[in-house]
């Protein structure tokens, strides 16, 4: 493999199934490994740090934004950060694999622009908003409150997705999957 890697950047509203197609891809054989994002934001249900996210306090975030330690970084609600650490990058490449990102939409436009024809980035798009509803709900971890701000996100979050080299619509898992490895098995073929 080439010195540098390749990225592959996969963005999506909060519910449409970024984490679960990137969860498939991380086991198809593609030589990809996941970059864990850093956020400010609790641990939620049986998340645990270093393995979903680097778990960091808003102050502590703020120091690493202030060294410089991010690639990209956004505070998508008050306090809530969340960013792609450097040594996240490093840490993937010395061991000659290429990374995937599972960033939001602002996020993966900011790493896009930074790696340019080095990345991939796909984005993610729910059938609908209803069915976004739908998923949030099932989910069970956020108040209707939070629903009902992350469905508000989402409609601005869809309108980014030309801005994206590809998009798939997550209408059924097994066809999106499938269209996703085909995508970047191309990419990574390039």
């Amino acid at each position: 493999m080439n010195a540098l890697p390749k990225m592959i950047i996969v963005s999506a509203p909060s519910g449409a199934g970024k984490t679960t197609i990137v969860n498939q891809l991380l086991k198809s054989g593609l030589r990809l490994e996941f970059s864990i994002s850093a956020t400010s934001r609790p641990i939620r249900g049986n998340e645990k740090d270093g393995v979903n996210y680097h778990y960091l306090t808003a102050d502590e975030f703020r120091k690493k934004i202030g060294a410089d330690e991010f690639l990209e970084w956004e505070e998508v609600y008050p306090d809530k950060f969340y960013g792609t650490l450097r040594s996240e990058v490093d840490r993937i490449a010395q061991k000659g694999n290429h990374v995937i990102f599972d960033v939001d939409v602002v996020g993966g436009v900011n790493l896009k622009e930074k790696f340019g024809d080095r990345a991939f980035s796909l984005f993610i798009m729910p059938p609908s908003i209803k069915i976004l509803e739908e998923r949030l709900n099932a989910r069970q971890t956020d108040s209707r409150e939070n629903i009902i701000i992350r469905l508000a996100k989402a409609r601005t979050e869809m309108k980014y997705a030309e801005k994206f080299d590809a998009t798939v619509v997550n209408d059924e898992l097994e066809k999106s999957v499938s269209e996703t490895i085909s995508l970047i098995s191309q990419f990574l073929e390039s």
